[in-house]
């Protein structure tokens, strides 16, 4: 600990990132990243940025990706947010809208990055405990609070509310912000975006770095009514007013406009994830449903921080949390067909 600290910096928990190791011939499956590469539309566009307007600033409201995406969801511009991925944007929107006198809810199985920001920004928060087959309850969230937020489909149990829920949910609850995390929507789910309209309490968040294969780009987005916008343009131009370079604005648009490839790469994922959801469970797995470019799987009679041991000495690695509740099970992201296969090749001679 350093005496030049701010004091708040000592009592901090930051996030700690899944492993990326440099190892050649590894299958990595531990950080959901996916296993296709970006639309070649993408890279035209990189390249078409790739000159002398790289002296320039970028655009700071970033107008021609937030009409693209306006235009995708039927929304207006002034109802979507850009940012460096959807941590900035998930950051941006603790600080501008959470920090009130009651607490923030969220799952107490979720992402969680969320209990790093609640520690940074000084928010009291309370977690909800998830069913015991991790869904989650809607009557428990029917409570006073400061705000709800939660991932959808849940990171990292892959499990979907489905909309109707999330509706029930924003009826209930008036009073403060709800935000669905639709980190993995693309996977299975439906997103929440057409019902921003209807709800002005109603906070979508996004990322492009799954679904559209641009983790490498950091960019990610935020629906909701104008005046939620609003508030979190004011924390944004007041920490960076040029969040988004050129590339990343440029490569968003292009996703975004590519729907063909973009289809075919998450229908490639969900046949795989399916594919393997079967395979574990020949091996003895328990699986749980997953809407998204992951399985949740644990095996009765093997130790999951064993099993993700040995997957390591067999050049595949995989996520393992040790939080309570969910030690015992493996978050392995979906790979190509052949990284698949390696993995459950290996956990044959495993288990």
């Amino acid at each position: 600990m350093s005496r030049y600290w701010s004091p708040v910096v000592s009592q901090l928990s930051p996030y700690v990132p899944g492993e990326q190791p440099k190892i050649d011939n590894l299958v990595k499956l531990n950080t959901n990243e996916n296993p296709y590469g970006p639309s070649p539309r993408v890279i035209e566009a990189i390249r078409g940025e790739l000159g002398d307007s790289l002296r320039l600033y970028p655009d700071p409201t970033a107008s021609r990706l937030r009409q693209t995406v306006a235009d995708y969801y039927g929304l207006e511009p002034q109802q979507v947010f850009a940012g460096n991925g959807s941590d900035e944007v998930l950051a941006h929107t603790f600080f501008a809208l959470f920090q009130q006198s009651r607490p923030l809810l969220f799952p107490d199985i979720a992402y969680s990055f969320y209990p790093v920001y609640c520690g940074l920004y000084g928010i009291a928060h309370q977690t909800i405990p998830l069913a015991e087959d991790f869904s989650l309850r809607l009557d428990d969230y029917h409570q006073p609070n400061g705000g709800i937020i939660f991932p959808n489909p849940n990171a990292p149990t892959g499990c979907l509310l489905p909309l109707a829920d999330i509706e029930r949910l924003l009826e209930a609850n008036t009073e403060s912000v709800v935000v669905v995390d639709e980190a993995y929507i693309d996977f299975g789910g439906e997103s929440a975006a057409p019902l921003v309209k209807r709800y002005p309490n109603l906070l979508v968040v996004q990322t492009l770095s799954k679904s559209r294969s641009l983790a490498g780009l950091r960019i990610g987005i935020a629906l909701g009514d104008s005046t939620l916008i609003d508030g979190l343009v004011r924390v944004k131009d007041s920490f960076n007013s040029y969040p988004m370079d050129r590339l990343a604005l440029a490569a968003a648009v292009a996703a975004f406009e590519d729907e063909a490839y973009f289809r075919q790469v998450c229908q490639q994922v969900i046949d795989s994830r399916e594919q393997l959801s079967g395979d574990l469970a020949e091996l003895g797995f328990e699986v749980l449903p997953s809407a998204a470019n992951f399985v949740f799987a644990r095996h009765p009679q093997r130790d999951a921080e064993q099993l993700a041991a040995a997957l390591r000495q067999e050049g595949v690695i995989v996520r393992h949390f040790k939080q309570p509740r969910i030690d015992q099970h493996l978050r392995i992201s979906i790979g190509t067909p052949e990284q698949n296969r390696r993995l459950v090749v290996a956990l044959r001679r495993i288990v």
